[in-house]
């Protein structure tokens, strides 16, 4: 009998984080005020009242120090997961991601594994000011050696959180903190998940592919959706990870409605969206009916919060590119 419970997604992953930790006593978080206070979304809550000091450690507000101890922790055969955050603060930490985090297992010639976890509050739309509302994903995945994932939902989330934790190799785990308490969502505690390094279709349609992950998700199911009024049946893919990624989905969906838009909030130059177009075009020439279009945040720093709804994509902009590529 399956065991099934309704969640936000916090509430999702401090229940996988739980899951992981009952499951392995090596996992051990790190992270600034994730012990009593149990971060600032609350996301670790209850967690070191729980577990103990020794696994679930207030750390100081030392982004490097933090990632560089973690390292230490995974050659030693401990699975640290750390918290970032917000996502405009992992820059102090990048050289240890990038500089060891990434390159342990190469360097070692495949001999030493660093099953470590990033946990990062990513992307805006919770009224915060630059450093509290980024997008570094592309960064990240442009990075060999490192494994890029983002949820969008409750379910993908409890299951993705602790799939990453028993992973080998270095997971950069992306949260849309804007989704963190905003809706709610039936979990079967007892289900088998899909593998982690793989997209998934959201919502099946013939007019055109929209492609998103993390916090886009949800605008482009709001546009699928608002689409329809309009004669419009776009089928929605959940890219879920960007490093590596599942384009097995992507090229089906192509080869069927022969138009695509990507949609991130991340700065459109250079993000994952050129990627994807890249790739689309190598793969799927013969089956596009229009070039690839993508809908990202404008490339300038994130700006004050009283106008952050104008600079991140929205339905509209999603529909506005569709519109776009019908007339093509």
């Amino acid at each position: 009998m399956s065991r099934t419970v309704t969640m936000t997604m916090a509430k999702a992953l401090n229940a996988g984080l739980r899951a992981a930790m009952d499951r392995d006593s090596k996992v051990v978080l790190m992270g600034e005020d994730i012990g009593k206070l149990g971060g600032v979304f609350r996301i670790t809550d209850g967690l070191q009242k729980d577990f103990g000091e020794d696994r679930v450690i207030d750390t100081p507000l030392a982004e490097s120090g933090i990632l560089g101890t973690a390292v230490g922790l995974a050659l030693r055969g401990y699975r640290p997961v750390v918290e970032i955050q917000f996502d405009g603060f992992v820059y102090p930490a990048y050289d240890q991601i990038v500089s060891q985090v990434a390159k342990y297992r190469y360097r070692s010639g495949g001999r030493v594994s660093m099953p470590l976890v990033v946990r990062i509050p990513f992307g805006g739309g919770i009224g915060a000011v630059e450093h509290h509302s980024e997008s570094p994903e592309a960064q990240f995945a442009h990075t060999p050696g490192l494994k890029v994932v983002a949820c969008s939902n409750p379910r993908d989330a409890y299951a993705m959180i602790q799939q990453a934790v028993a992973s080998p190799d270095p997971v950069i785990f992306l949260e849309p903190k804007r989704l963190y308490h905003s809706t709610k969502a039936e979990i079967d505690l007892d289900a088998t998940p899909p593998p982690l390094f793989s997209s998934r279709v959201v919502r099946a349609g013939s007019t055109a592919t929209v492609l998103a992950y993390g916090p886009s998700v949800s605008v482009a199911m709001g546009a699928a959706e608002a689409g329809i009024a309009d004669g419009l049946d776009l089928e929605v893919i959940d890219l879920r990870t960007l490093s590596p990624l599942d384009m097995g989905p992507v090229y089906e969906s192509v080869r069927k409605t022969g138009r695509v838009v990507a949609v991130h909030e991340a700065y459109r130059n250079l993000g994952m969206g050129a990627e994807l177009a890249a790739r689309i075009s190598e793969e799927c020439f013969y089956s596009l009916e229009a070039p690839v279009l993508r809908v990202g945040a404008y490339d300038i720093p994130y700006p004050p919060s009283r106008v952050e709804e104008s600079y991140l994509p929205d339905l509209d902009q999603v529909l506005d590119a569709v519109d776009r590529s019908l007339a093509w």
